[in-house]
C-alpha cells in the first residue's frame, strides 16, 4: 500500500498526516483516541485504502506532531482537523473517530456540519463525568507518575483480559503509543475531554451517524454510546465484542461493522 506523509502547520502546531489510497478517491479521515498515534488505524487504512483516500493524523502533542504550550478545548482539536482538510483541499470528508476522535467528530458535526459527510463515532461519549470524579485525578497522576505508568494502566482499560493474554504484542504496540506521547500533550487533550459536555448539542446533528460500541469497553461503557445513539436523530448502532480500542483488538469485526455504513 503506497503511503505519503505530509506535515501541516496549523499556526499553533505542526501535525503529521498520513495519506493512503488513490488521491482521486473520496476522502475518509480517521481521528485518534487520547494518547494514541495514527498507527492505531493501520488495519483500517489497509482495508479502506483500495476504495477511499484514507487520511490519518497525529493529534497535537501525540505521535510525531508538535506540542503547543497550554491546555486546549475540543474546539481547538476540531480546528486542527479543519486545517488539515483545508491544506489537502477537501471541503468535506467522511469521519471515523475513536474515543477523543469521536468527541472531535461530534464537535464538527454540531459546529461545522457542512465539512463532514458520514461519521462513525466509536468507543466514545458525549460527556465523561464531573471533572473531580476522574479527569483531574488522572491529570494529577500523569504529572506525578509519568507516561510509562499511564501506559501500563491502559493495558487492561483499553483491551480485554482475553486480548492481553492472546495478543500481547498488539496491546504493547498500542499502549507504547501512550508511553511515547508528550506528557503535556496528553494533559492538554485530557483537559479538552474533562471540559466537554455535548449531551444537548448532539441532538442537532443532521449528518448520517453510526455509533460504534465496544461491548466490553470500561472507559466509555455501552450505556454511553446508547445514550448518544438515542440523542442523535437517525443514528445507527453497531457493537463489537472488544474493550475501548476496539478497532485494534478486533479489527476484522470493526471493519465489517463500519464498512456497510461508509461504503453504501
Amino acid at each position: 500500500m503506497a503511503s505519503e506523509t505530509v506535515f501541516v502547520d496549523t499556526g499553533t502546531a505542526r501535525l503529521r498526516v498520513q495519506l493512503d489510497g488513490p488521491a482521486s478517491a473520496p476522502p475518509l479521515m480517521f481521528s485518534n483516541s487520547l494518547g494514541a498515534a495514527l498507527e492505531m488505524w493501520d488495519a483500517q487504512a489497509e482495508a479502506f485504502a483500495p476504495q477511499r483516500r484514507v487520511i490519518r493524523y497525529d493529534v497535537r502533542g501525540h505521535g510525531k506532531s508538535t506540542c503547543p504550550l497550554g491546555t486546549w478545548s475540543l474546539a481547538d482539536l476540531a480546528q486542527d482537523a479543519l486545517r488539515i482538510m483545508d491544506h489537502l483541499g477537501y471541503p468535506r470528508v467522511d469521519w471515523v473517530g475513536c474515543s477523543m476522535g469521536g468527541m472531535t467528530g461530534m464537535h464538527l458535526l454540531t459546529h461545522h456540519r457542512e465539512r463532514l459527510g458520514k461519521a462513525v463515532l466509536g468507543n466514545t461519549s458525549a460527556f465523561m463525568g464531573l471533572p473531580d470524579t476522574d479527569w483531574n485525578a488522572r491529570i494529577a497522576s500523569a504529572r506525578e507518575n509519568g507516561m510509562d505508568a499511564l501506559a501500563e494502566a491502559m493495558k487492561l482499560r483499553w483491551f480485554t483480559a482475553r486480548c492481553n493474554a492472546e495478543n500481547p504484542a498488539e496491546v504493547t504496540r498500542v499502549t507504547d503509543m501512550v508511553r511515547n506521547a508528550a506528557l503535556e500533550g496528553y494533559i492538554g487533550c485530557a483537559c479538552a475531554i474533562r471540559d466537554m459536555d455535548q449531551r444537548e448539542s448532539i441532538k442537532t446533528i443532521s449528518n448520517p451517524v453510526l455509533v460504534l460500541i465496544g461491548v466490553q469497553d470500561p472507559a466509555t461503557p455501552p450505556a454511553h454510546g446508547e445514550l448518544m445513539a438515542r440523542a442523535i436523530p437517525g443514528a445507527l448502532t453497531a457493537y463489537v465484542d472488544a474493550a475501548h480500542i476496539s478497532n485494534c483488538e478486533a479489527p476484522q469485526a470493526y471493519n465489517a461493522a463500519i464498512a456497510p455504513f461508509l461504503l453504501s
